[in-house]
């Protein structure tokens, strides 16, 4: 007789488990509450890295133990983008609304690769309103993915599909294909990685300059095509950037369409972040061309404040994107009844069969939130970036050093040594916990980066940042002077 056990997974007293939940519930309402209170950041000690070096366990733990453990050693220690001081990078702050359908999502455990499910219909109810946002057709198919770098990956695949058709994902390509892309120079280097997974290559895409606005030089762009063309090669896709990941710049984008639509090239938009500017009243004549994109990659985990990941991929031509992805297996067989109805399936749009449900999350922000209060939120931070601008310029101890197109403000402390002392001022802000900027290079210079996408961030962290920036440099000054 086989033996089996009763054991589960499921909490022995579950009035206990439940005070537990609570308990870890409250505990990060408390954390979101009390933002303002804790550090943007701070350095990880050792002994709290000692705490993850520890073996398997074996046998059970305690789930209050764990919790605390998490408390103590991670919470934290965390990059800190839901803080209002986080200004490093273009990530979003998240809400408790995101928080709590995160919940919802986990405790249902739905995979959205397909089949009859309602957590599907919630992921094209979302598709339905990203086409309506970016006035695409309704035959426009679209995806959730892990984020904008998977989204560039499969509107490269969907445009080497039409290229060269379906024949392509049988044979692959020849050893002297001549497929050639276009992007800026500023573009994230996502787009380039597309080209090298897509079997491509890097040395088939062309880094077109930018003009003094770190746009994409659309003459430029021009030129390098009609010399491709000459040489025998074969322009596929030109992938614009609509707010680059430096300065914020958007690409000229109806010129850029004007382009693709004469020579017949996939016109592909990376907006990761600033494609969600459509929300925003102020913000959407800056994208105009973007509906006439082939394909978008956008985040909702950064502007529109979806907790991570949310990235999503929209393609125009939705049979063709289907024919890119969809394959025949007897796993997958699709009825027009049961729980294997419901077809086509997400899973027939990417490369996952095992999908999260990071719809739920989404819908909750847009449910809750509202499209007009997103697009609010959006317009602040570009508000505030250009009280940061006016902040530096008028400061004579700070240069302004880029335009300032949407929320991303580069600047630095004037120095005789100014890249030493700037890349040093940055470590002293992230450490002091009171703000938390970046650096790029700008025309070879470095310079202080401060992203605004937190919609907690107020005036009053702009002031911090520039009074910090303005002490630290002081003193990293007078030290260096003494050496």
């Amino acid at each position: 007789m086989l033996k089996t056990s009763e054991e589960t997974l499921d909490p022995a007293d579950w009035q206990d488990f439940r005070l537990q939940s609570h308990r870890m519930l409250d505990d990060m309402l408390d954390y979101i509450e009390s933002l303002r209170e804790r550090p943007v950041w701070q350095p990880i000690p050792a002994a709290v890295r000692e705490v993850f070096q520890q073996p398997l366990p074996a046998q059970p733990g305690d789930l209050g133990a764990a919790h605390e453990m998490f408390m103590q050693n991670v919470l934290p220690y965390a990059i800190g983008n839901a803080h209002p001081g986080f200004m490093g990078w273009v990530h979003g702050g998240g809400t408790p609304v995101g928080m709590l359908a995160e919940m919802l999502a986990a405790g249902l455990n739905a995979n959205l690769g397909g089949r009859e499910q309602m957590p599907v219909e919630v992921e094209r109810q979302l598709l339905r309103w990203v086409r309506e946002l970016f006035g695409f057709p309704e035959t426009a198919s679209g995806l959730f993915v892990t984020g904008t770098s998977m989204a560039n990956l499969i509107s490269v695949l969907v445009a080497r599909t039409a290229a060269l058709g379906g024949e392509v994902r049988e044979k692959g390509l020849s050893a002297g294909h001549k497929l050639t892309a276009y992007t800026s120079s500023s573009a994230h280097v996502s787009v380039a990685q597309a080209m090298d997974m897509a079997g491509i290559g890097t040395a088939a895409l062309r880094r077109i300059p930018v003009n003094a606005h770190y746009q994409m030089d659309v003459a430029a762009l021009e030129q390098a095509i009609a010399a491709d063309k000459a040489a025998g090669m074969t322009p596929f896709i030109i992938a614009a950037t609509a707010g680059t990941v430096d300065v914020g710049a958007i690409d000229a984008l109806a010129e850029i369409a004007d382009v693709a639509q004469r020579e017949a090239v996939w016109f592909h938009v990376d907006g990761a972040y600033g494609a969600l500017g459509r929300l925003a009243a102020d913000i959407a004549p800056l994208l105009q061309g973007i509906e006439r994109a082939d394909s978008i990659a956008f985040d909702f985990h950064k502007w529109g404040q979806v907790p991570y990941d949310a990235g999503f991929v929209l393609v125009r031509d939705g049979a063709l994107h289907y024919n890119t992805f969809a394959s025949p297996a007897a796993y997958l067989q699709r009825e027009t009844r049961g729980m294997a109805a419901g077809s086509p399936w997400p899973c027939d749009f990417g490369p996952d069969l095992s999908r999260g449900f990071r719809a739920l999350k989404t819908w909750f922000t847009l449910q809750v939130y509202g499209s007009e209060k997103l697009g609010q939120v959006i317009s602040n931070t570009c508000a505030l970036a250009r009280y940061l601008r006016q902040r530096v310029e008028a400061e004579p101890g700070l240069e302004l050093m880029a335009p300032v197109a949407l929320n991303i403000v580069c600047f630095r402390y004037r120095s005789a040594e100014a890249d030493r002392i700037n890349a040093d001022i940055v470590v002293a802000l992230q450490e002091s916990g009171i703000a938390a900027p970046s650096t790029t290079r700008i025309n070879g210079q470095l310079a202080i980066r401060a992203a605004i996408v937190n919609h907690r961030t107020r005036t009053g962290d702009i002031d911090a940042l520039i009074a910090a920036t303005l002490a630290f440099g002081a003193d990293i000054e007078r030290q260096a002077e003494k050496f």
